[in-house]
């Protein structure tokens, strides 16, 4: 497969389309079958394009990337574990608790982890309750 970016000459409409092979766009070109899809004209032509090389840099980068995306995906889970480990689960209770902690002085404050809509989140920090969403990935996850 090969994508060529493409121009119509009555329009001036660029957009991409890819073919077979570069064989297979000159014989569709030869039979006027390539219109724009703009305006139907048949006037369409191949702009000047710079190949894209793969190299062993982009293959090294792409690495550097998954390295780094490893890691950080470590981090988070080591968090979930100390979070798990050291905090109460409230579920989907999570701004209810968080209030209840706050407005009542005879509840002993603790850790409390849950799920928060970005409304509630708002809500709490608006009444001066300190709340944080973090990056939380699924046991379920790859």
């Amino acid at each position: 497969m090969i994508k060529y970016k493409l121009f119509c000459k009555n329009c001036t409409l660029k957009f991409d389309s890819w073919f077979a092979s570069s064989n297979e766009y000159e014989r569709l070109k030869k039979k006027k079958l390539l219109t724009c899809h703009k305006c139907n004209s048949v006037k369409v032509e191949k702009t000047i394009m710079a190949p894209q090389l793969i190299n062993s840099k982009s293959k090294t980068s792409e690495n550097f990337n998954m390295e780094k995306h490893h890691k950080i995906k470590k981090t988070i889970i080591g968090y979930q574990k100390f979070i798990k480990d050291n905090f109460k689960y409230v579920g989907d209770n999570f701004a209810y608790e968080a209030r209840s902690i706050h407005y009542n002085s005879k509840k002993k404050s603790r850790g409390i982890y849950g799920s928060a809509s970005n409304e509630d989140l708002k809500e709490l920090k608006e009444e001066g309750i300190d709340a944080q969403m973090i990056p939380w990935i699924d046991e379920n996850e790859n």
